[in-house]
């Protein structure tokens, strides 16, 4: 089923009101300069970028909105530490998705700063950003054993349902 211009206003409505809902001081003060973004080409808690000349395992994950929820499909991706993945992002919704990898703490913080500034456009290895009907790829090298958040900071898209868990498992 298609979703209908009235439809995509629909739901940019309900994840505005989410989003508002939400809203509040966040947990963990963060503060944020753009230029120097939380993101970075270097090792981070949860992997590093991908080196595109190593073996990746590909791994599909469709972003889309649906019953008034936005969503990752799949919502949970399983990951043996120091395997490189290949995140191939398809956006079958009606509006503009974005994937962010991190921790949830980090992501949560992210997301409130987002909410300042919410025409904010990433351009990091461990996010991308899709209009509609739109893919890519995100290439990554989980390091670190854990549980990690990839979710949708664009405001109220979180709220709405839009993340995900990678579970990490250490090496044997």
């Amino acid at each position: 089923m298609s979703i209908t211009k009235k439809s995509a206003a629909l739901l940019a409505a309900l994840a505005f009101t989410a989003s508002s809902a939400f809203a509040g001081p966040s947990s963990t003060p963060h503060e944020h300069n753009h230029d120097h973004h939380a993101h970075s080409h270097d090792a981070t808690s949860f992997g590093e970028p991908g080196n595109p000349k190593r073996k990746s395992r590909v791994v599909e994950i469709t972003m889309k909105e649906a019953d008034g929820k936005m969503l990752f499909e799949p919502s949970e991706v399983r990951v043996t530490q120091g395997e490189q993945i290949s995140f191939r992002i398809k956006n079958v919704g009606a509006l503009k998705h974005e994937i962010v990898i991190g921790t949830v703490e980090a992501n949560l913080a992210h997301a409130e700063e987002m909410k300042k500034n919410p025409d904010m456009e990433h351009d990091d290895p461990n996010a991308k950003e899709l209009e509609p009907g739109t893919s890519g790829n995100l290439l990554w090298r989980f390091t670190k054993a854990g549980r990690f958040d990839f979710s949708c900071l664009i405001p109220g898209h979180r709220e709405a349902g839009m993340y995900g868990t990678i579970i990490v498992s250490r090496r044997k």
